[in-house]
């Protein structure tokens, strides 16, 4: 008999404190859009999910694979990575979905990020229908995603 080919598909879930750790050595082993430090600390992921945001889980047989972070009060995609090892499987597509549909829930209307430019980070959203809104002061490209333009 022959062996399946088919890859685990992954669940999405709400991210809780626990799950810090892990989408912490997600976002440290992305290969582009790499933190220049490591400064982002436990305290600023536990307000990002559950003070000013909420956030999402992939796993993929109980390991997280990737994470999602939106923020309902501004409108602000925190965090959107997959490790490396599990990119190309449509997860970072459902984490995205899945937590636009949230923010667009809690009444916002615009939702906006940074990227590098010329990145495949700055690809993906724009094939997911993100917009160009300028630059930021850091040199970074600024989309934006209006309610309904999808």
């Amino acid at each position: 008999m022959r062996p399946s080919l088919a890859r685990p598909v992954a669940t999405l879930r709400r991210a809780f404190a626990a799950d810090i750790p892990a989408m912490h050595r997600v976002r440290l082993a992305v290969r582009e859009n790499r933190l220049v430090s490591t400064a982002i600390t436990d305290a600023d992921y536990r307000q990002a999910i559950a003070h000013s945001g909420c956030g999402w889980v992939a796993e993929v047989q109980g390991e997280v694979v990737g994470f999602a972070v939106g923020n309902r009060i501004t409108g602000n995609i925190w965090a959107l990575f997959v490790h490396p090892d599990h990119e190309g499987r449509g997860y970072g597509r459902k984490l995205h979905d899945e937590m636009v549909a949230w923010l667009w829930s809690q009444g916002l209307q615009r939702l906006w990020l940074t990227t590098e430019a010329g990145t495949r980070a700055e690809g993906f959203y724009l094939r997911a229908g993100w917009t160009p809104a300028g630059t930021t002061d850091r040199g970074e490209l600024q989309l934006e995603l209006a309610r309904g333009k999808r």
